[in-house]
């Protein structure tokens, strides 16, 4: 019997079991393992039949016999990894739906709880209570984390949890799903804390499958050749990973950094490969660093979305290099803007539909007719062109043109754009939750096709003053306050008069 075929009968018969009729499922189980033990129907029956809750009233929670021996659980996590994606989702619902929280036994407990009269009667039913709010599949991950590779083999679970929640589910089967992804993901929160997670630097000198790594998760600005890679972990450059006890070879989340005078104002100088842009030397001058850029963080393992382990590495990172750099004081971030060219397009199509206020000013339509030789009422839909395009960048006289405008507009789209009070834009949601000041808008900072689809070529800085980042992070976090830097309140100053005149 084929694995689908075999979930689908135990998801159409298991919410009928009474006692008997649970042993003689157990049995059933039994035989099916013994008769191919390499067979995932016969591992997970043999598995899930023990953490399988019906409305029978004793549950495995309280025994003090394992369940089942490691042997079966590096079993399943093997034959799991063979199954296709239809097959791994039909598991994912029997674990959510069958060995969830048992109802029954938990109104159980809470009644118990109720009635108690005295203390040590009331402690024993909090603990009974507690015990059977405890998913049943908590306690099988529990048991795949200890095995080895476990904890990554729950990892790359989550990320098949996060794929089946994307999807369209049955109604009665999201809140199942949720609540299997929220139990697992607080798993991993404790597994991955601070504390368990070791900061490495990567260099040249790494091993090959590390660099490799590095080079293949790049995800902000992707790496072209070993040549780029080499010089992105060689001088005046850190590259840092975490890394976690549990899957040591494996880069968890990766920052890229740049050792400079000042702070960046665009990518090109950093990862662009020219002859000049950087001293083609091993050894540094510390004479020439009083900055420290951080220009990409990647989280590696999607199974983690979620868990912010980014702010983590960037704060170890900046002791890391305090250490190294006294005299360092600069930090900073060179960051991407994605959505904002999106977003864009979408407001000037409301505004030609006449459903939102306009976006131009009068001086910047003049400025942009004269340089399109239009109507008026034809600018704003030859911009959407351009910008649609991307053909603006391959004009001087454009380039000029839109640079106050989608200058502006950026800085509107970071501050004042939020999404229940917070950034809509996730990258400066990131920053400003890890107290970041956002420092400058940066025209043309990205010029790579990436960069032109993602944010008209547009970045951003995110400073890091060591003295405020607490202070920062919880006016953010706390009153939805962005602090921001005279320049990008500057440029927000025009629009604010032309709305005060409206």
């Amino acid at each position: 019997m084929m694995a689908s075929r075999f979930m689908k009968y135990l998801m159409r018969n298991a919410r009928h079991c009474t006692n008997s009729s649970k042993s003689m499922l157990r049995v059933c189980f039994k035989r099916v393992s013994s008769a191919s033990s390499t067979n995932l129907t016969g591992i997970m029956s043999n598995i899930l039949g023990e953490f399988e809750v019906t409305s029978s009233g004793k549950r495995a929670v309280g025994s003090q016999q394992p369940w089942v021996s490691e042997e079966q659980v590096t079993q399943f996590c093997q034959q799991y990894q063979k199954l296709s994606v239809k097959e791994k989702s039909e598991v994912l619902l029997f674990l959510s739906k069958r060995c969830g929280v048992n109802h029954a036994d938990a109104v159980s407990a809470a009644s118990a709880l109720i009635a108690a009269k005295d203390e040590p009667a009331i402690f024993t039913y909090e603990h009974r209570l507690q015990q059977s709010l405890s998913p049943q599949y908590t306690h099988l991950f529990t048991m795949i984390s200890r095995t080895a590779y476990g904890v990554k083999f729950l990892v790359d679970m989550r990320s098949n949890i996060l794929d089946l929640l994307s999807t369209s589910l049955n109604p009665n089967e999201v809140e199942p799903i949720r609540h299997l992804n929220a139990s697992l993901r607080g798993l991993l929160v404790h597994w991955f804390s601070t504390g368990l997670l070791n900061l490495q630097r990567i260099t040249w000198q790494s091993s090959c499958d590390m660099l490799q790594k590095v080079s293949e998760y790049e995800a902000v600005h992707p790496v072209q050749n070993w040549l780029d890679l080499k010089r992105r972990v060689g001088a005046y450059r850190r590259c840092f990973v975490f890394t976690h006890n549990s899957m040591p070879l494996e880069p968890v989340v990766v920052l890229h950094t740049a050792l400079t005078q000042d702070i960046s104002t665009n990518i090109q100088s950093l990862v662009k490969q020219t002859e000049g842009v950087l001293p083609s030397v091993d050894s540094e001058d510390i004479s020439k660093i009083n900055a420290a850029i951080f220009y990409s963080v990647t989280s590696t393992q999607r199974g983690l979305q979620g868990i912010d382990l980014g702010n983590y590495l960037i704060k170890t990172a900046v002791q890391k290099l305090r250490a190294e750099f006294p005299n360092m004081n600069i930090f900073s971030s060179l960051s991407p803007i994605p959505g904002f060219r999106d977003w864009l397009l979408q407001e000037i199509n409301k505004q030609i539909r006449g459903s939102t206020e306009k976006l131009f000013l009068q001086d910047e339509l003049s400025v942009l007719q004269q340089h399109l030789a239009s109507k008026r009422e034809d600018v704003v839909a030859q911009v959407k062109e351009l910008i649609h395009s991307n053909s603006w960048s391959e004009s001087e006289s454009l380039t000029g043109a839109l640079k106050p405008p989608l200058c502006r507009l950026c800085a509107r789209y970071l501050y004042e754009e939020k999404h229940r009070g917070y950034a809509v834009n996730p990258v400066a949601n990131f920053h400003l939750r890890n107290g970041a000041t956002m420092w400058r808008i940066n025209w043309l900072g990205d010029t790579s096709s990436r960069g032109l689809a993602a944010s008209c070529g547009l970045m951003v800085n995110y400073r890091y003053f060591l003295d405020k980042t607490r202070a920062n992070s919880q006016a953010y976090v706390e009153h939805k306050h962005i602090d921001a830097s005279k320049q990008v309140l500057d440029i927000l100053e025009p629009l604010h008069i032309s709305r005060s005149k409206l």
